[in-house]
């Protein structure tokens, strides 16, 4: 959103009134809500005709409304507090209206990747891979790309292997950041990391870096880097291949593991399997699908770990490309 689209949906939500306005912030993204917060603290009065503009572009009905509201600052804490809860609203309104910074772990979900970096680069890595879970998969990846290779593989590792965090925990770590988190229950384990946190964040580094960490957790732990592998690449993803790389897997492909793996796959990746093959082929397949009878999920899902087996081989022999998150890192 540019400047001027900024400025106009901060009009737009102040004219509506607190309870429209609350509910169109509930379905913003935290960074969303945060530069229309700013742009609305920033307004305090406009003309008439801007007024009118917005909500005719808007198809709005009040082409007569031009005082927004009387205290702006009130206006927007009322709204934030009714979509987000006193406790966000409270972490936000900090920053915005007296531009402190909001402490604790929560702040670092304001902060660009290179300040997060700077930040928590000098604490013990444990502590980083417990911060870096709490951030979305991009901003985590992105931050962990401004940390050297050994810092960064380490605490990859430390993500994929943590499995969930004691309240006792978390206070601790917040306490780091100078803010104890709410709302922890006494008794429950929170879980954050595990092999499917670190595929997600790894998958969003591409190129050298996805390989390196990759190759520095399977020097640690075999298996779990497969796991990891595993979660990155699933039989979804094929569809993610371009037409050459099918044609080069389906060759590899034996008829019976094909029909039952494509029991499980959706309608447009079939039709591409179809479309990859001879006419001929492609009909027999096809009528095999049709007279197959039911399968078993398990007997589905073993027939597709085998066929992705084949394509990361061919992906190790430089045949294919399998492009991850970030870029077209070949795993």
């Amino acid at each position: 959103m540019n400047d001027e689209g900024l400025v106009d949906s901060a009009i737009l939500l102040m004219a509506l009134g607190e309870d429209a306005a609350a509910e169109v912030f509930r379905h913003l993204a935290p960074k969303e809500v945060h530069k229309l917060g700013e742009a609305m603290s920033r307004i305090r009065t406009t003309s008439r005709d801007k007024v009118d503009a917005v909500l005719a572009r808007f198809h709005g009905a009040s082409a007569g409304l031009s005082t927004l509201v009387e205290n702006t600052d009130e206006y927007l804490k009322s709204v934030l507090r009714r979509a987000l809860g006193e406790e966000r609203a409270g972490l936000l309104l900090g920053r915005i209206l007296q531009g402190g910074d909001v402490a604790g772990i929560e702040s670092l979900k304001w902060m660009d990747p290179r300040s997060v970096a700077e930040l928590i680069r000098n604490e013990h890595p444990q502590i980083v891979a417990s911060i870096l879970v709490h951030l979305d998969r991009e901003h985590a990846a992105a931050t962990l790309l401004e940390f050297d290779e050994a810092l960064r593989n380490d605490v990859v590792l430390r993500i994929a292997t943590l499995d969930g965090l004691q309240p006792s925990a978390m206070r601790e770590l917040d306490q780091v950041l100078t803010r104890v988190l709410a709302g922890s229950d006494a008794h429950e384990r929170t879980r954050l990391g595990g092999s499917k946190a670190a595929a997600e964040i790894i998958a969003r580094f591409g190129g050298t870096a996805e390989v390196a960490t990759l190759d520095a957790i399977r020097e640690h732990d075999a298996g779990l880097a497969q796991a990891i592998a595993d979660l990155m690449f699933t039989f979804d993803d094929l569809d993610r291949l371009d037409d050459r790389a099918i044609q080069l897997l389906l060759r590899e492909v034996q008829s019976e593991s094909l029909v039952v793996a494509l029991k499980g796959a959706d309608a447009a990746f079939r039709e591409r399997v179809f479309g990859n093959m001879s006419q001929r082929a492609a009909e027999t397949l096809r009528e095999d699908l049709e007279s197959k009878g039911p399968v078993r999920l398990s007997e589905v899902e073993a027939e597709q770990k085998e066929i992705l087996k084949i394509a990361r081989r061919l992906a190790d022999e430089g045949q294919i490309a399998i492009g991850g998150g970030g870029g077209d890192a070949v795993v």
